[in-house]
């Protein structure tokens, strides 16, 4: 049978634009995260990016998952540059987008505000959250954590609308036959990353995993490569997987890496092989670190 390859990656942040930063953002949280980004830009480099994602188009994904952080201040310019690094990545119906807190800084919560990222969010016209994209044997089911939150905190929150109507989508038989993905940017489980930085409602999430279920979870955030497993119905587990920044170099933060996933149909069920590829800070090139099966 046909092999379905879902490549990830995350936490891509973009170098700021000219015009990204203006003078009314000096009163806002957006003056903290310009203060950060001068430390920041030394790891997060833009040809590191470049050559991770020309690895990867190399590769021919059928899709791509990209689990947040497109930006740094989430100012219009920002916004803007990112969607035209999005249009040059590949065509929208290929690509989905689960914004994350860096993408959601400052200014108003709810869809509205990732509405130029609407093409990239689902296959629905509204900018609402979850959304379902049906992919091959797969259905991307597409969250999105990202709030506005208060200075130092990177935290995220899905909200108890977003997590009824995931419950209901988990449960419809329509996609009972499907590989099912989740995509979000913050990691679902307990101590992946610290309290200031978590998924204010995790619980609640864990709790429609362990009802509903589902085949894989996918996050970003912790700019690190990370394996987990969360509980399912009747005890079996669903395994989550994180990937670093895919822009970092090395030195105090783990290199860019994509994961290309191949999902495969196989005597009534699925398996599941994660190749990994990422930046070989001797050589500056992107290889491939290993790969491994999760089910």
């Amino acid at each position: 049978m046909s092999i379905f390859r879902l490549a990830h990656l995350s936490d891509p942040h973009l170098p700021p634009p000219p015009g990204a930063f203006g003078l009314r953002d000096v009163a806002s949280k957006r003056l903290l995260s310009r203060i950060a980004w001068r430390r920041k830009r030394k790891v997060h480099r833009p040809e590191v990016l470049a050559a991770l994602v020309a690895d990867l188009q190399a590769h021919a994904p059928d899709h791509v998952a990209i689990t947040g952080d497109l930006t740094n201040f989430a100012s219009d310019a920002e916004v803007a540059a990112a969607t035209r690094w999005l249009q040059g990545l590949g065509p929208a119906e290929t690509i989905t987008v689960s914004p994350g807190n860096h993408d959601a800084l400052v200014g108003e919560s709810g869809a509205a505000r990732f509405a130029p990222w609407t093409a990239w969010l689902g296959d629905d016209e509204g900018a609402a959250f979850p959304q379902v994209r049906l992919r091959g044997p797969v259905a991307l089911f597409n969250l999105c954590s990202a709030v506005p939150t208060a200075p130092h905190l990177a935290t995220g929150r899905l909200g108890p609308e977003q997590l009824a109507k995931l419950d209901a989508l988990l449960a419809d038989p329509a996609y009972a036959d499907r590989f099912k993905v989740v995509l979000l940017h913050h990691p679902p489980n307990a101590g992946a990353v610290s309290s200031r930085k978590a998924l204010e409602d995790q619980a609640d999430l864990r709790a429609v995993f362990a009802r509903r279920g589902a085949d894989l979870v996918l996050h970003g955030h912790a700019h690190e490569s990370l394996t987990a497993t969360i509980p399912g119905p009747d005890g079996k587990a669903i395994p989550v997987l994180g990937v670093p920044s895919a822009s970092a170099w090395s030195g105090g933060h783990s290199p860019a890496r994509w994961h290309a996933l191949e999902i495969e149909e196989r005597d009534g069920g699925f398996s599941l092989r994660v190749v990994a590829r990422g930046l070989d800070p001797e050589t500056g090139g992107i290889r491939e670190l290993g790969r491994y099966s999760v089910v």
